[in-house]
């Protein structure tokens, strides 16, 4: 990969980690996700809200391992 495109790619990936970022905190009420992971909302007794944590969790954990990897 060119250093433009590298560039691109983590632009892109943390615009995809402050998407998730935000509709954690929104789903969750605070920002104990980040400590507690999955912990912080396998709780919650709505099933939607709790589906819809799961899936930005599971895509803020992959752009983290990919800028991991990135850098």
């Amino acid at each position: 990969m060119s250093v433009v495109q590298i560039k691109n790619l983590n632009r892109r990936l943390d615009c995809l980690a402050l998407e998730a970022t935000k509709e954690l905190n929104r789903t969750c009420g605070h920002e104990l996700w980040r400590t507690l992971g999955f912990d912080a909302f396998d709780g919650l007794e709505d099933s939607e809200r709790r589906a819809t944590a799961n899936y930005y969790y599971g895509q803020w954990q992959t752009v983290k391992e990919l800028q991991d990897t990135l850098n």
